[in-house]
């Protein structure tokens, strides 16, 4: 059965640790730190490679470790992240990784999206089956 999560998350910190000047872009590595509300309750910390143009920020890709409880089960798990965007549109997605829940969400699998509202505050979706989930 297929679980919908959502929730908002607040970026507590963001330290950025290098950056690289190419040609066209700049290329960057940054640590980011995290806590999510919602059907989704607690912290994580990401570490990111953006690309920047001197259009401004247009893609990223990251791996997420969560820990927290979701939908009521506690543990952890990791979610890698891929985001573009360009002409005045952007996508970000996240993708469970298999095999990497531990604790009640041990087994957990599935997909989701971030969405930066106008105000600046992000809201999650998430899409998620859980392995041997209590009827």
């Amino acid at each position: 059965m297929t679980n919908h999560a959502t929730g908002t998350f607040d970026i507590t910190g963001w330290n950025e640790l290098a950056t690289e000047e190419r040609e066209g872009a700049t290329v960057g590595r940054v640590l980011i730190t995290k806590a999510f509300h919602g059907d989704l309750e607690g912290t994580s910390t990401t570490q990111i490679l953006t690309v920047a143009t001197a259009a401004g920020p247009v893609a990223y890709v990251g791996i997420e470790h969560v820990d927290g409880a979701l939908g009521g089960r506690k543990g952890t798990f990791v979610l890698q992240h891929s985001a573009g965007g360009g002409d005045g549109a952007q996508w970000m997605r996240w993708q469970i990784v298999p095999t990497s829940g531990t604790g009640e969400l041990s087994g957990l699998r599935g997909e989701g999206r971030i969405e930066r509202h106008e105000d600046g505050s992000h809201v999650f979706i998430l899409d998620y089956e859980l392995q041997d989930s209590p009827e």
